[in-house]
């Protein structure tokens, strides 16, 4: 498969150089397999017929391929690791240097090929629905005694609700979640998400 010069680009950026020679093969990997290669969300992917199958993306601590619909991969070697509790389809196979790479690359490719399959395959992962995301008791109380937040967050697109719903999860503390909720609310109101 052809290179695509965004990710020329991408590669040579000063800051993924701690993570080059480990994207690097990756991508050789990557593009011996029937992939067409692009840059979405400024990071390499991977795609067949247009749908995302694998991601190329640096962290702190390690770089990884994520696969966009890697919950319905077989995992044989026991290597995908599901990035939050909150992620639902897709998993990330970690690495923390070229090294491992190199030792792992029929596996790599192995797991690429099978998520290629998958996905011509027209396998769909099956996401929690709204409804199923935790509303945590500070927020619940605050719904009912405050219709209009209630019918405000209603009326939110799901993603947006789940948005919110997650952010203010995330918190272990009460009081946390409640400063959240207060100050999510005027967003709530205008009919925005979190990040709008």
């Amino acid at each position: 498969m052809s290179k695509n010069p965004q990710v020329d680009a991408f590669l040579e950026d000063k800051d993924e150089a701690k993570w080059k020679d480990a994207f690097l093969q990756l991508r050789k990997i990557a593009l011996s397999c029937p992939v067409s290669e692009e840059l979405k969300w400024g990071k390499p992917c991977y795609t067949v017929n247009g749908a995302n199958v694998v991601l190329m993306h640096g962290f702190k601590e390690y770089c990884a391929l994520l696969f966009a619909k890697g919950a319905l991969l077989a995992d044989p070697k026991g290597i995908l690791v599901q990035q939050t509790k909150n992620v639902q389809g897709a998993r990330q196979i970690r690495f923390t240097s070229a090294k491992e790479v190199t030792a792992l690359a029929r596996t790599i490719k192995a797991y690429i090929l099978d998520a290629i399959e998958l996905e011509k395959s027209g396998a769909k992962v099956e996401y929690k629905q709204t409804e199923d995301f935790e509303v945590v008791p500070e927020f619940a109380a605050r719904l009912r005694s405050t219709p209009s937040l209630k019918a405000a967050f209603e009326a939110l697109t799901p993603g947006r609700q789940r948005g919110y719903l997650l952010h203010f999860s995330s918190a272990k503390q009460s009081a946390t979640r409640t400063a959240r909720i207060e100050k999510c609310a005027p967003a709530i109101y205008a009919g925005k998400g979190l990040n709008d």
